[in-house]
């Protein structure tokens, strides 16, 4: 049996990031570290940016989103609707590297930068708040989670659920991650040294190829009636190939909706022909 956390409910940016860059910009906000500063600049290849640029709206903050080359065109669309500055770098993946560039062009314009990828604000929102949902949801049926699979990104929302359910049922934890040469957006490799990573017990890592993650969307769409993204059918696609593995009750992590990514969708058809 198997349950899917569909996390495009949230919102803003459709996606499980809202919870992370709300945390962060409360976290900030309380600190002091926004007050008197209007510029918000953050490296993003696509959901965090969405979800930031939206709230920077309600907070009266001006966003400037850093984006990988790879990114669709679609999220460069919808930042552009909410008023986003959208910079589409060189960079092929958010790596350390671009990090490390995005972080001195806030300092070089008296900018913020919270950082998703080093914020532990990021962790605590997954550990506090999306574990203890899934974990309240699965009681409320009698369950708990013997296998959980998500993609692994920035790695908070993995890392703060492996955390969070090992400390209690010592779960089982699967992360999923682009096969060598693939863009799927939202997930990287392990070589961008994901922070969280090596702060948690990870079971196994799944690598999936786009076209891989395509046709787990596909099964979702066709078997569900969900349209559900990129990362989400490479979350589908690695329970796909360890599942003999695991018995009981698998969490399939869901980060956001299938509509951001038609362009991928098409790519896949126009090969198929």
């Amino acid at each position: 049996m198997y349950f899917a956390k569909l996390e495009f409910f949230n919102p803003f940016s459709r996606s499980i990031k809202d919870r992370t860059v709300f945390n962060m910009l409360m976290k900030a906000k309380q600190r002091g570290e926004i007050n008197g500063r209007n510029k918000l600049f953050e490296a993003t290849s696509g959901n965090v940016g969405i979800a930031m640029a939206s709230l920077s709206n309600i907070f009266g903050v001006k966003f400037r989103a850093y984006l990988p080359r790879p990114t669709p065109k679609t999220t460069e669309i919808l930042l552009k609707i909410l008023g986003a500055e959208v910079i589409r770098t060189d960079f092929e993946t958010i790596d350390p590297t671009m990090v490390e560039f995005v972080k001195k062009e806030a300092e070089r314009n008296d900018a913020v930068n919270l950082n998703q990828f080093e914020n532990e604000d990021n962790f605590e929102a997954h550990y506090k708040y999306t574990a203890g949902e899934i974990d309240e949801q699965l009681k409320s049926i009698g369950k708990k989670p013997d296998v959980i699979v998500a993609g692994i990104g920035t790695s908070g929302h993995i890392a703060g659920l492996a955390k969070y359910f090992k400390e209690r049922y010592d779960t089982k934890i699967v992360g999923a991650v682009p096969a060598e040469g693939e863009k799927i957006p939202g997930i990287k490799r392990l070589e961008t040294k994901p922070k969280w990573i090596s702060k948690v017990r990870i079971d196994e890592v799944v690598e999936i190829t786009q076209k891989e993650a395509v046709e787990g969307c596909m099964r979702i769409a066709r078997e569900d009636g969900l349209l559900i993204g990129l990362s989400a059918g490479a979350v589908v696609k690695a329970l796909e190939k360890v599942r003999e593995r695991y018995n009981g009750t698998a969490v399939l992590i869901f980060p956001d909706d299938g509509f951001k990514y038609v362009e991928a969708f098409e790519r896949y058809f126009s090969e198929e022909i």
